[in-house]
Formats: C-alpha cells, sequence, structure tokens
C-alpha cells in the first residue's frame, strides 16, 4: 500500500471486505453492536479490546472513508464528522478554553467567521483576524499566548493565496497550533501537512463527494491529536458521520482527482476568457498570472483550482444590480451556494456566503457587491465559456 500512486489509493486505499468479499465497500447501516458477553462489552467500554462499541463513536464504513482520506492526504489520522463546519468547530474547540488565543486570516468562509468572531469568544476565547497575506500581521499577532491559528488558502471567496510554510514557522515559535481549512485546493492540489501544518480539515460535501449528494467533514492530524484531542470531543458531543454518507463519500473519492482535474482544465480556460471581458473589473484565479500570489500558488500547489471570481463594473447599488443582471442570463449555470460540483455553480457572496459579515469586514477581503464567485464544473468547457459571455454581454 505504500508503494501506491494517489489515483490508487483513491479506488482502494482503506478498503476492508466483510466475509462476503464483496467487490464494492461495505455499508453498514447501524447504531451499534452486540457482544458475546457482559465482561466482553466491560473490555471495549474499558478501551481493553479493540471493537466497534457505538456508531457515535467508529462504524465500519466510516472508517473506511476515513482511511482513505488519510492515506490520500498523508496523515498520521483521520476523523469524520457530520458536515465541513462541524469539522472546523471541532478542531478549534477540542483545543481552545477560556483565556487562549486565536490568530486567523480574516479572508475566511461565513461560518468560519461567525465562529471565529461571535462562538469562540463568547466561551472567553480571545480572536484576532489579520491580512493573511502580510507576513508582517502574523508576526505581530501570534503572541506567545497565542493557542491556535486557523486559515484558508485559497480562501473563500476572494482566492487570497497565504505563505503556508511561513506562516507555520512564526505560529510553532510561539507554541501555536496550526489548522488550515483545504476546501478549495482539495486534497488532490494542496497538502498542508507538507509545508507544516498540524491539522487539515476538509468540507467532503465539496470535491470529495463533488456530486451535491450529501454533507460531511474530517479532521486530519496526528494520532496524538486526533486519539487523545479530538476523539474525545467528537464522541461526547456527537456530529458523527452516518454510514450512508461515507459510503457515498467513499464512492465520490474514487474519481476525485478525476474530476478535480478536467475541472481545473476548464477553470484555466475560462480565466483567459473572462480576462478579456469588457464588462469585467477584475478576475482571480490562482492558476492565472495575473493572480497577485501567482508565484506562490505554484509553490504551494499542483494546479490553480477549480474555483474563480469576477467582478462586474459598476458603482454602489449598480454593482449588484449588474451582478444579479448576469447571474439571471446564465442558461446552463446554476445559481447555488455550493463549490466543487459536477455542476458549474455561481453565487454572489456578499448577498448570501458571507451576507453576515458586516459590509466592513466584506471590503476589507475584497468582497464586493459585483463580485460573483463561479466553481466550475464537469460540462464541456466552450458551452460553460459560452454561457457565461452570452450573460455579460447582456449588461
Amino acid at each position: 500500500m505504500s508503494d501506491w500512486s494517489e489515483a490508487t489509493a483513491l479506488v482502494r486505499g482503506g478498503l476492508s471486505r466483510s466475509p462476503f468479499d464483496e467487490t464494492a465497500e461495505a455499508l453498514y447501516l447501524t447504531s451499534g453492536y452486540v457482544y458475546s458477553s457482559a465482561e466482553e462489552a466491560e473490555a471495549a467500554f474499558k478501551g481493553e479490546r479493540d471493537r466497534y462499541i457505538y456508531s457515535r463513536y467508529g462504524n465500519p464504513t466510516v472508517s473506511m472513508f476515513e482511511e482513505r482520506l488519510r492515506i490520500l492526504e498523508g496523515a498520521e489520522a483521520c476523523m469524520a464528522t457530520a458536515s465541513g463546519m462541524a469539522a472546523v468547530y471541532a478542531s478549534l474547540a477540542s483545543i481552545v478554553k477560556a483565556g487562549d488565543r486565536v490568530v486567523a486570516s480574516r479572508a475566511l468562509f461565513g461560518s468560519c467567521h461567525v465562529i471565529l468572531t461571535e462562538i469562540l469568544p463568547r466561551m472567553g476565547v480571545e480572536t484576532e483576524l489579520v491580512d493573511g497575506v502580510s507576513l508582517a500581521a502574523w508576526e505581530r499577532a501570534l503572541t506567545p499566548n497565542t493557542r491556535a491559528v486557523f486559515l484558508e488558502t485559497p480562501s473563500n471567496p476572494g482566492l487570497e493565496i497565504i505563505d503556508l510554510g511561513s506562516v507555520c514557522e512564526m505560529a510553532h515559535a510561539v507554541g501555536a497550533t496550526v489548522i488550515i481549512d483545504n476546501i478549495f485546493a482539495s486534497p488532490v492540489l494542496q497538502k498542508p501537512l507538507e509545508f507544516g501544518a498540524d491539522v487539515v480539515v476538509y468540507s467532503a460535501t465539496k470535491h470529495i463527494d463533488g456530486q451535491g449528494r450529501t454533507l460531511g467533514g474530517a479532521v486530519l492530524g496526528t494520532s496524538d491529536y486526533i486519539s487523545g484531542t479530538l476523539m474525545p470531543f467528537l464522541r461526547h458531543t456527537g456530529p458523527s458521520l452516518s454510514p450512508f454518507n461515507a459510503w457515498v463519500l467513499l464512492k465520490g473519492m474514487e474519481t476525485l482527482s478525476l474530476r478535480v482535474n478536467a475541472m481545473c482544465d476548464s477553470a484555466e480556460h475560462l480565466a483567459g476568457v473572462l480576462e478579456e471581458h469588457p464588462s469585467l473589473s477584475r478576475m482571480r484565479h490562482p492558476g492565472h498570472s495575473s493572480h497577485p500570489q501567482f508565484a506562490l500558488a505554484q509553490k504551494q500547489m499542483k494546479r490553480g483550482g477549480t474555483i474563480l471570481t469576477f467582478t462586474v463594473r459598476g458603482e454602489g447599488d449598480a454593482a449588484k444590480t449588474n451582478a444579479f443582471a448576469v447571474m439571471n442570463a446564465l442558461a446552463l449555470c446554476d445559481i447555488s451556494n455550493n463549490v466543487g460540483d459536477s455542476k458549474s455553480l455561481v453565487t454572489h457572496p456578499a448577498t448570501t456566503t458571507h451576507r453576515r459579515i458586516s459590509p466592513e469586514a466584506r471590503a476589507a477581503v475584497g468582497i464586493t457587491d459585483g463580485m460573483i464567485r463561479l466553481s466550475v464544473g464537469l460540462e464541456d468547457v466552450e458551452d460553460i465559456a459560452q454561457d457565461l459571455v452570452q450573460a455579460l454581454d447582456t449588461l
């Protein structure tokens, strides 16, 4: 198994067949497990017997998903969760306590922003948001009492690229645990652990499923962190992944690399098309040379990713009006807040995913009323391009 390529691991990693020797992964729809004796049950709950106890703690189908993702990521251990946000919250809440300090990049998904600026502070945790692309800002913020660092790269939705190696080095110098939300890059395009990260979180709902079918999440890190810190938190708070969802995600992983690379091909082509359109004031894609952190993206990521953003021209209310007009004129691309799907999806971050963030906070990370986020799907790239151009031409 250690000699397997990534493509092979995505199909066969973690496979554990039952005595029936099924081809596809088995789906174990059970909440609990039985014991041959009272003594066996006691030994299991005391941790003296390594076996399944309750599906909130562990399940054979879920274990196969965790092991396959662990192999792909190159981590020591993995635990699955019910959703990506459950993974984000658990990764943080399991290690911080009242009086601790968290430093995070300012450019975050809306719900991540709420966790850091509203929920954790109610628990007595101090949080500071910084300009993620500024190493000087990180250096100033990373004081000796910093317990954790949290960031996204590329960020949602502005696609900022943060220097993982440098931030991890500075964070470790003050004893902080570095948690990376790697959702936009996916485990196919970026390996944060290779740059010094301690913990990686995923919304498996995105590229890992990739077909709009189910929710799921995962947290990966060292065996000590997963078993000693995260596992007790998850077992007693209960955001467990259902076996059926784990089975769907296992099937999604079989085509993950094929899908991501095909969508990257299309995203790179579309970035060139949109860069030239007169109705836009800006286009961002980490794989396009116009991106401000293009060189860093080339260093950290295998490719630029499946997502790009573009901003329609217009000032004030006109920007939102124009953005809505473009979205409503699309005939192929769907309006939806998901990403990493086989279908091309667009959303207006200012009024959907980042609506709860103040206008000032949105402006600080470049989320304007004219910005549209595009998650590129698996349709023929010329069909997507034609749809985008005709919609932009309506302006």
